[in-house]
Parts: structure tokens; C-alpha cells; sequence
């Protein structure tokens, strides 16, 4: 399993979650935005300022985005409340295959992982040979 890791700050992972929210993420473009709605709904109720809850959707939306464009179904976003951070984890399974000449310009993507790494405490992947899950950590006050 390859592991990446990119840390800025000692926080506390999702095995000691004191909320957790899931939901399944369909392959379609379409259910990024239903995604994100629900997502700021769950922050909300968890307590977190509005512009925490902003920059968590904006870290799911590239999340999610992702897993649409890049991988293979089923996909699930997965966020977990711990003190003082929310994990946001979103996993799916696996790169989909890329078709020649199907790749677009590499000027027209590829900045969602600098918005991630930007918002972010912490950040990474876990992948394995069927499946991933890419997660990062934000602060939740």
C-alpha cells in the first residue's frame, strides 16, 4: 500500500471521531454539488463557523471532483469531528484507466491539490492496489 503523507500539524486522526457522517458519491458530475450541500449541512450541525464549513466544502469539492474525473466506482465521502478537526476522507476504487488522447491539458487542471494543500493541516493518500482514499485534516475552530 503507498501512503502519502504531508503533515503540518500534530492532530488527532478519525479512529477517535466524535461525530461521523457518510455518504456514497454516485459517478456522475451532477452529485458534486448535491455533495457539497450536504456537507455544509452536516458542518452546520456539528457546530463549526461558517467559514470553517467554506473551506471544509471547498476541500470536499476538489475531493470529490476527483474521485468523479479520475477514479473507478463506488466512491464515499467520509467526515469525522474530532476536538478541534475535521477529517475529510473520500474514497473510491481506484484510478480509472486513461485513454490516449483523452487527457486534457495539463494547464486546465491540477490545481485542486494546491487549494487542499493550502486549507489543510495535514493531508495525504492511501492507495492500494483496488482501492484509495484521499483525506486531509482542517481545523474545526
Amino acid at each position: 500500500m503507498n501512503v502519502q503523507v504531508m503533515d503540518r500539524a500534530d492532530v488527532a486522526g478519525a479512529a477517535a471521531a466524535t461525530a461521523v457522517y457518510t455518504y456514497p458519491v454516485s459517478h456522475s458530475f451532477q452529485v458534486v454539488g448535491v455533495v457539497r450541500r450536504r456537507a455544509r449541512d452536516v458542518l452546520a450541525e456539528w457546530g463549526l463557523p461558517e467559514a470553517i464549513g467554506d473551506e471544509a466544502v471547498l476541500v470536499i469539492s476538489e475531493l470529490v471532483t476527483n474521485a468523479v474525473l479520475h477514479a473507478l466506482p463506488p466512491a464515499e465521502l467520509r467526515l469525522f469531528l474530532h476536538g478541534g478537526v475535521v477529517r475529510v476522507e473520500v474514497g473510491d476504487s481506484g484510478a480509472a484507466p486513461v485513454w490516449p488522447g483523452s487527457a486534457p491539458a495539463s494547464d486546465e487542471r491540477g490545481r485542486g491539490t494546491d487549494v487542499v494543500e493550502a486549507l489543510a493541516l495535514r493531508h495525504g493518500a492511501d492507495v492500494g492496489p483496488d482501492s484509495a482514499t484521499y483525506w486531509a485534516e482542517l481545523p474545526a475552530c
